[in-house]
């Protein structure tokens, strides 16, 4: 039996974080039927974060309906929260997708579009108390999904993400089969990758190198509250 296409749309934008969106792509890419488009303004290279150079494979313009929208998280999403191209992109798929997605910040990405009202919702734990200014309840857990939405942690996040969305998708069985054949077996060497289990004084550590980051999204937020 043919399997059906699916559309997958990954936001690509300047200033990502890389594995926000190689993650899930390297997962979601081993997804039967599905078809991945790499999205951005314009089809081309696009510069992330860390300086590495990713490619969109089409524009918004040419981009086709979808049946997944997925924001990746990054610095550069502060800039996405008051562009209107990108959220009338993002606003204008989400509403007719079957599934509205994100990992990392991507999920503010979402609220500024207004697709997270009323929706459970993660993000990285450093902005957790963003979400309620965009109508979502911040849950803290590693993938949330709340009906068709499915919004993920930081970063490393977003492979479990693309493991929930197989087994949304194509059953826990296909699922499985993917994270055996990438070997997702992880043993971190310190029991350190949350607040959590972090010592406070790393965590305050942690806070205080991204304390601009932090106070620009809190501007932002304190914005659509005013």
């Amino acid at each position: 039996m043919t399997q059906p296409s699916l559309q997958l749309g990954l936001l690509l934008y300047p200033e990502l974080t890389q594995l926000d969106l190689t993650g899930p792509l390297e997962v979601l890419a081993r997804l039967p039927g599905a078809t991945i488009h790499t999205v951005w303004k314009q089809a081309g290279p696009v510069r992330a974060d860390s300086g590495l150079s990713l490619v969109a494979s089409t524009s918004f313009a040419d981009c086709p309906p979808l049946d997944l929208v997925f924001v990746p998280g990054g610095f550069g999403q502060i800039a996405l929260m008051e562009d209107d191209e990108t959220l009338s992109f993002v606003r204008h798929h989400g509403e007719r997708a079957r599934w509205v997605t994100s990992v990392c910040t991507g999920s503010l990405v979402l609220g500024a579009a207004g697709l997270l009202r009323g929706y459970r919702a993660a993000t990285h734990w450093m902005f957790m108390d963003l979400l309620p200014a965009y109508g979502a309840v911040p849950v803290s857990e590693r993938v949330v999904i709340d009906r068709n939405r499915i919004t993920a942690g930081g970063v490393t996040a977003g492979i479990d993400f693309g493991l929930r969305v197989v087994a949304e998708v194509a059953g826990d069985a296909t699922a499985q089969a993917v994270q055996l054949a990438l070997e997702y077996d992880p043993q971190p060497p310190f029991d350190c990758g949350h607040p959590r289990t972090a010592p406070a004084e790393l965590v305050a550590a942690v806070r205080a190198r991204f304390a601009e980051r932090i106070a620009r999204r809190q501007v932002q937020a304190r914005s659509l509250r005013g």
